[in-house]
């Protein structure tokens, strides 16, 4: 029983510290600056905004056909988050070519 006790806790001993060495890398991967190329300006303009503001068109569109039913479960507000907000916000509120939503600082 002991030596159960003694490589259950090793093992265990183990994961926690390779959990406490990848928090670090984790940390400083999500600080990136965004630098878009000229081609990824244009295509964000010519594809992915048109395409981007169907789905706020269409998100919409299902919003509104199924609000009575996100009414009655409950869960309106994260109907509206994720059919219209969420594209609208890829839509309006990013910069040109940026893969990120939201203001580049």
């Amino acid at each position: 029983m002991k030596q159960v006790f003694e490589s259950t806790s090793r093992t265990f001993l183990a994961a926690l510290m390779a959990v406490a060495l990848l928090a670090p890398s984790v940390s400083f991967a999500i600080g990136v600056d965004e630098s878009p190329s000229a081609g990824a300006m244009v295509a964000d303009a010519v594809v992915a905004r048109p395409v981007l503001l169907g789905f706020t068109v269409v998100g919409t569109a299902l919003y509104l056909v199924t609000l009575p039913f996100s009414w009655a479960g409950g869960n309106a507000d994260e109907a509206a988050e994720q059919l219209v907000i969420g594209p609208a916000k890829s839509t309006f509120v990013r910069c040109l070519g940026c893969i990120n939503s939201g203001r580049q600082e």
